[in-house]
């Protein structure tokens, strides 16, 4: 087991190392400069900025100096904003946007698990088409369009929330809501379509002719090996909710760090967008690596492999 888990280690570091990479050499060939706007600047003025952030230095030379900050937990200067460094930008709207992620995940797996086994257990029933509607109606409908629906009936209709406030615990209701339920409509079908399957087998059968209660069949015998599947997907997942989502952070004005991502794209601030794309990277791979764990805990045959 440790050899594998060294062995995802590994893979992991060297997928960060690819990404950092490759965001430092697109952002270097593309068009435009992160200096130029409309207000055209003094060539003089151009060479202080440069020079400044030693965007004068070959390439070569800036990346090492890039690859540097990274390993010592330094993402560099922001070029936007004079008085904080990138660093201090993730660390204070990391949270906020980890935070909003950790409760979409709880709200996907509250509602996916519970309407994937319903409709499962009860296939073909009124319960199950119920249950698939609400997931395909999940699916299919925009988290902009049901963020904007939220506001429109909840808040400003029922006023029963407010609609852009990031100051207690009720303002991350709707965002909470609109951020999971795409995962929990999509969890919810592929839990359904699993554990359709696993009733379907041989242990299952045996299980239940042996006389055990039929909670203990489906919980301890379908659910657990029906979550391989579940497991797979939740990975990235769980890296893009903890994350955040830049359109429902738009949406609700919160004030986490899709944000920041997406002025940082608008303002050209490179040093930003290379540190806030590390770190949902990052993120996403330590989603993956704790999935590889739970494999483990789940099918046991998995650890020797």
């Amino acid at each position: 087991m440790i050899p594998l888990l060294l062995k995802r280690l590994l893979h992991g570091i060297i997928v960060l190392w690819i990404v950092a990479t490759l965001t430092f050499l697109l952002l270097r060939v593309a068009p435009g400069g992160p200096f130029d706007s409309d207000r055209k600047l003094p060539p003089e003025v151009i060479a202080n900025l440069e020079a400044k952030y030693h965007l004068d230095e070959p390439v070569w030379q800036q990346y090492f100096r890039y690859l540097v900050g990274i390993a010592q937990g330094d993402f560099g200067p922001s070029y936007k904003y004079l008085d904080r460094g990138v660093t201090q930008i993730i660390a204070d709207t990391l949270p906020t946007s980890a935070l909003l992620g950790a409760l979409a995940v709880l709200f996907a797996l509250l509602i996916s698990f519970p309407t994937g086994l319903l409709a499962a257990y009860y296939r073909n029933s009124i319960i199950d088409r119920l249950c698939m509607l609400l997931a395909t109606l999940g699916i299919s409908l925009p988290n902009f369009i049901l963020g904007a629906l939220l506001i429109w009936a909840i808040a400003l209709k029922l006023g029963w929330l407010y609609a852009a406030r990031w100051d207690q615990w009720t303002s991350a209701i709707l965002p909470m809501i609109t951020l999971g339920a795409a995962p929990a409509a999509y969890l919810a079908a592929l839990l359904r379509s699993t554990l359709i399957d696993t009733f379907g087998e041989d242990f299952v059968r045996t299980a239940r002719a042996k006389g055990l209660k039929e909670s203990t069949v489906i919980v301890k015998h379908a659910l657990c090996h029906s979550l391989i599947p579940v497991l797979t997907v939740m990975g990235p997942l769980v890296a893009a909710l903890l994350t955040g989502s830049f359109v429902v952070e738009f949406v609700f004005a919160i004030p986490g760090m899709g944000r920041f991502f997406i002025t940082a794209v608008t303002d050209r601030d490179y040093p930003l967008i290379m540190g806030v794309t590390l770190v949902y990277t990052a993120i996403l791979v330590s989603a993956n690596f704790l999935v590889d764990v739970l494999y483990s805990y789940v099918d046991p045959r998995i650890r020797t492999h």
